[in-house]
């Protein structure tokens, strides 16, 4: 009877003791990590920081028409459209690689991510991108001494993207590319932009995309221009459909970065969208 009472007594004082040295051990807590910055692997023509999961196989048709500039005669762009067909597969949750063929390139890719955008924490998410792509439209007629890996372009861009809230998001893409032939002499075979874009959500399943890239040093003597693309998203399903204005005709990464000829100001621009079927 007295172990029982003694034990009643000091249990309080056990008990206590016990959450006090619990409460000098830090438990740790998961880190919460922000999701869909953007609902697609592009924003317009840039490529967005979402990577396709891990077994995920994307079926992507990209397509341009040719420019409204052309007017009736050319259909409003109809007779002269550009169509990329392209494969994505998610090797693993971090990494995936693509492959693509339109009239103006195959193009070669892999995207990886690198760091989350961690709530309360890492402010921003950051991928990895690499392509290499063939140009198409160089003619072995016009260059006789014109060699395979003169067509080629190569890519690199570190995409750095923060959702700021349910609504918005915003990106920037340093980007390196080194083109193997130039037709201007003036142009040095490696060149650098900065890209940058965003996704403002509107409504439940509309969102408006833009996204623009500066070239650093393009020739001054250059046809060329940077481009510019403004389009809306349409969630439906869990797929995204997207439908834009841009004055580049080019969809890889070395045809809008290159060699974007289209101009705003002149009504040059061409409409598009990109069309997903996830497998």
């Amino acid at each position: 009877m007295k172990k029982l009472v003694l034990f009643l007594f000091l249990f309080p004082l056990l008990t206590y003791a016990q959450n006090d040295l619990l409460s000098g051990v830090d438990v740790p807590v998961a880190k919460e990590k922000v999701t869909s910055a953007f609902k697609a692997l592009k924003i317009v023509n840039l490529e967005s920081t979402k990577v396709a999961a891990k077994g995920d196989l994307y079926f992507v048709v990209a397509h341009r028409f040719g420019s409204i500039q052309d007017g009736f005669e050319g259909f409003y762009g109809l007779d002269n459209a550009n169509t990329q067909i392209k494969f994505i597969y998610g090797l693993t949750n971090g990494v995936h690689v693509s492959a693509a063929r339109s009239q103006l390139a195959y193009d070669f890719a892999v995207k990886y991510a690198l760091f989350p955008q961690i709530k309360e924490g890492f402010p921003v998410t950051i991928t990895g991108f690499n392509s290499v792509s063939i140009n198409n439209t160089l003619n072995e007629s016009t260059y006789p001494e014109l060699q395979f890996d003169n067509r080629l372009t190569y890519v690199a861009q570190l995409l750095i993207s923060r959702k700021f809230s349910e609504k918005l998001s915003l990106q920037v893409a340093p980007t390196f590319f080194h083109e193997n032939f130039v037709e201007n002499p003036m142009q040095n075979n490696t060149q650098y932009a900065m890209g940058i874009g965003g996704r403002y959500k509107f409504s439940k399943r509309w969102s408006l995309n833009i996204d623009y890239a500066a070239h650093l040093n393009r020739a001054t003597n250059s046809l060329y221009r940077n481009p510019l693309s403004i389009g809306f998203d349409l969630e439906t399903g869990g797929h995204v459909f997207q439908m834009h204005f841009t004055n580049s005709q080019g969809i890889d990464e070395a045809g809008y970065l290159a060699r974007t000829s289209g101009s705003w100001n002149k009504g040059d621009v061409f409409f598009g969208f990109n069309l997903a079927r996830v497998f």
